[in-house]
């Protein structure tokens, strides 16, 4: 079980710190991702971070966002800066068991999500 929170509403250019925590599951054996999904859009890749901490970014989030994780508390985090009105959103933490680099920025590649926590960008 994943929950995710942390989301809240903030100013353009401000930051955010969300956090995911598992339960019920051998967390460092999992590839855990972040997904986000605007209103009348389909949800998007965001960031996604290794067993090893390996990390990968979508593009519009690059040099912005930054995953990681803390085995020892069953935690992945983003970390979020710079904040666009364009990156409201609910955010989704995401575990992946298989790990295949292909797939990896697609939701079915997921087969555990968290409830999602609102992010809101304020211009």
């Amino acid at each position: 079980q994943l929950q995710a929170f942390g989301g809240g509403l903030v100013q353009a250019g401000g930051f955010l710190r969300l956090s995911c925590a598992a339960s019920g599951r051998t967390f460092s054996n999992y590839y855990m991702g972040w997904f986000r999904q605007a209103p009348g859009r389909e949800r998007e890749f965001v960031a996604r971070i290794t067993r090893g901490g390996h990390v990968a970014y979508a593009d519009p989030v690059k040099g912005r966002f930054t995953v990681s994780r803390d085995n020892s508390k069953n935690t992945v985090y983003l970390q979020m800066i710079s904040l666009k009105p364009e990156d409201t959103a609910v955010y989704y933490c995401a575990a992946d068991s298989q790990g295949i680099l292909s797939t990896m920025r697609e939701p079915n590649a997921y087969g555990a999500w968290g409830q999602g926590t609102q992010v809101t960008v304020s211009s």
